[in-house]
């Protein structure tokens, strides 16, 4: 008891210490209390103190701003990738690359260091600034499917990591990233209690996981004090967006994750963008002010999106009619089965792939396994692969991936080499990237239910890595193009005889919703607006 009162005193102090070390304008407590009463949601001091505490230890924070440069990305044509000024330029093929300063790519600056809107015109278009956290692959899918879009409008984009800007503030996020990972993992691999108590800390994002995470934005300050407090940010990680609200940031657009509504994940003065109504309503019923809030749709990138007709109908046409001399009756199902980049789920999918093996064999299945950057998951697949008698095909850069996408798309009835193609790689851009570009020639992506859930094609959910991943596939069944988690293999094959079915229904029905939820809804064009709307902010 005396322990816990002296705990109690020093949280009390140290609490309010920390909200002005260093100063914020992020203000977590107003905005998780409604009305301004401090009874729905009070701080648990000795929780969120100590939890800071452990996370910054004795760290003095920084307002001096990280000096910024930007080069172009060697994979997406058009997009800057920032970084540290004080980072030496990396040797490429054609030489040293060129570094662009940031200030030749923003719009004129006033005196006061905000852009100029008389220079924002039909001839110099706006610049977009998409700024993330590369942990996993799903904030940096997300953030290339923004980019997408930007680019695809001409606008000048720049793609802002802020694990690539090195630093001591990049330092601090890592060591989160890293601790996740690991958790992941091992909760995907062990089972049991492990996942319990994993899955159910991913649902524990209430007021108090808002305030450690916002005390832990406010030290990330200087990795954004380089541009202009109203430049145009989307952010694809909550951590991004406390940032930009802790410095001042005016025009921010922060992309709400999942279709599990947590204080977590939404953040004061910036605009939070849902994928559904579920997430909309029940924030809205939480007490986030209506004016900091809209529905989007769902996070999805532009060439996914623009070809949904075209895809839906060639999946359809590869379903076939069942008549035997049809060119396209009885097609083998194309399964793309992606990793996460925190490179759990190896027991799970390792078994899949050995469960399906005989439907491989038979001319019933094609499997595009990508592996990522994960080289214990590509020793995984080659390993049950061999055990199970499978011959595959390997591609291993994102020019291969190109290239087996546009022979599959050229003609119905190409097909790849092999009936299995197992993707790896040694860099991290083309295990993002390599999803997205398959998804256009694959019948059903099966995965757990990410951020993938609410993509435009056919979805086989398999088992989730966090509780909180389970309404994502529920969103997804709901709106009719994903089915529910299967979260045993028997409970996967069952959904899987249904899609390998003659003229199956359940695929039939799936690609006719996408194309009702995209041509009636515009249900997947929750990137489109967010670019729409903070370059509408701008100006």
């Amino acid at each position: 008891m005396a322990l816990w009162k002296v705990a109690s005193a020093w949280a009390e102090t140290a609490y309010d210490e920390m909200l002005q070390d260093p100063k914020t304008e992020c203000d977590i407590d107003s905005f998780v209390n409604k009305n301004g009463t401090n009874n729905k949601n009070p701080c648990n001091k000795i929780k969120v103190a100590m939890a800071h505490k452990l996370r910054v230890k004795g760290r003095k924070a920084r307002l001096t701003p990280i000096p910024l440069v930007c080069t172009k990305s060697p994979h997406v044509a058009g997009l800057y990738v920032s970084r540290n000024a004080a980072t030496k330029a990396k040797a490429t093929a054609e030489g040293e690359e060129t570094v662009v300063p940031l200030n030749d790519l923003l719009p004129r600056l006033t005196e006061d260091g905000k852009l100029d809107k008389t220079d924002i015109s039909t001839t110099k278009k706006p610049t977009v600034v998409v700024a993330t956290i590369r942990m996993g692959f799903g904030h940096h899918r997300l953030a290339y499917s923004a980019c997408s879009w930007a680019l695809g409008e001409g606008y000048t984009t720049i793609f802002h990591d802020l694990l690539n800007i090195e630093s001591e503030e990049s330092n601090l996020i890592n060591s989160i990233d890293e601790l996740y990972s690991k958790f992941s993992r091992l909760a995907s691999e062990l089972g049991g209690p492990i996942e319990l108590l994993w899955g159910q800390a991913m649902k524990q994002g209430d007021a108090n996981a808002l305030r450690i995470a916002a005390l832990g934005a406010a030290h990330l300050q200087p990795l954004l004090l380089a541009y202009p407090k109203d430049v145009p940010i989307i952010a694809t990680h909550q951590l991004v967006a406390l940032t930009c609200a802790a410095a001042g940031f005016t025009n921010v657009y922060n992309l709400v994750v999942d279709n599990y509504p947590q204080w977590f994940l939404v953040v004061p003065k910036t605009m939070n963008l849902t994928q559904g109504p579920v997430n909309y309503q029940a924030f809205l019923r939480m007490g986030v002010p209506a004016g900091q809030l809209k529905n989007a749709g769902h996070w999805c990138p532009r060439e996914l999106v623009d070809n949904i007709p075209e895809d839906c109908a060639r999946r359809l046409e590869r379903l076939g009619s069942g008549d035997s001399t049809s060119s396209t009756s009885i097609k083998p199902r194309r399964l793309l089965i992606p990793v996460g980049g925190a490179g759990a789920q190896r027991k799970f999918i390792v078994e899949f792939v050995a469960a399906v093996a005989d439907l491989v064999k038979s001319g019933k299945l094609q499997l595009f396994l990508n592996a990522g950057d994960h080289k214990h998951m590509k020793a995984a697949f080659v390993d049950v692969l061999t055990k199970c008698s499978l011959d595959y095909d390997t591609v291993t850069t994102t020019q291969g991936v190109y290239d087996f996408q546009k022979h599959l798309l050229q003609n119905v009835s190409n097909e790849p080499k092999s009936a299995i193609t197992l993707f790896c790689f040694d860099e991290y851009f083309p295990a993002v990237a390599t999803t997205d570009i398959l998804c256009r020639v694959s019948d059903v992506l099966t995965c757990k239910p990410s951020e993938l859930a609410f993509y435009p094609i056919p979805k086989l959910h398999i088992r989730r890595v966090g509780d909180h991943e389970a309404d994502s596939a529920r969103r997804a069944a709901e709106v009719g193009d994903g089915s529910m988690e299967a979260r045993e293999i028997p409970d996967a094959l069952e959904y899987l005889d249904l899609m390998i079915a003659k003229r199956s229904e359940l695929l039939t029905s799936m690609n006719e919703a996408i194309v009702t939820n995209h041509t009636q809804q515009g249900m997947y064009d929750g990137c489109k607006n967010a670019v729409k709307w903070a370059v509408e902010g701008s100006k």
